[in-house]
């Protein structure tokens, strides 16, 4: 299984090395799934991680040296009405041929969420809802 991981979980794996992103990053690690984000994502998270808690800088860059990264691919459609910002995500999502797009992101992922019929088969799911569907 190929999970996609949005920057919003790139930063709470960072700022929190206990809580269910950190879980999926290290069973990732561990072999049980492949993780996959991008560059755009990692920069974002960076960003954040060092605006709010630069102490978890080093901890963002381990957690991310390894990590797969896939390019957007401007020829997929982005669903309307998803922000123009989040439009790299789910196109790098698509391009890896992710299983699942991790976000925490509600507010603007929410419509695409839990249907895949609105998401062109990729299913978009938070942290929470994946791990207890395991």
């Amino acid at each position: 299984m190929r999970l996609f991981l949005d920057a919003n979980i790139l930063f709470t794996a960072a700022h929190n090395a206990e809580g269910k992103a950190s879980l999926v990053m290290e069973l990732g690690q561990a072999g049980l799934w492949q993780l996959v984000s991008s560059a755009y994502a990692v920069e974002e998270a960076r960003r954040n991680i060092a605006r709010k808690y630069p102490d978890r800088l080093q901890r963002l860059q381990t957690l991310t040296q390894d990590l797969a990264l896939a390019h957007a691919d401007a020829e997929v459609r982005c669903p309307q009405p998803l922000p123009e910002k989040d439009c790299p995500i789910y196109r790098a999502a698509h391009a890896c041929k992710a299983d699942i797009l991790l976000t925490g992101d509600i507010r603007d992922f929410g419509f695409l969420m839990y249907d895949r019929t609105k998401a062109d088969g990729l299913l978009i799911q938070t942290v929470a809802d994946f791990l207890a569907g395991l």
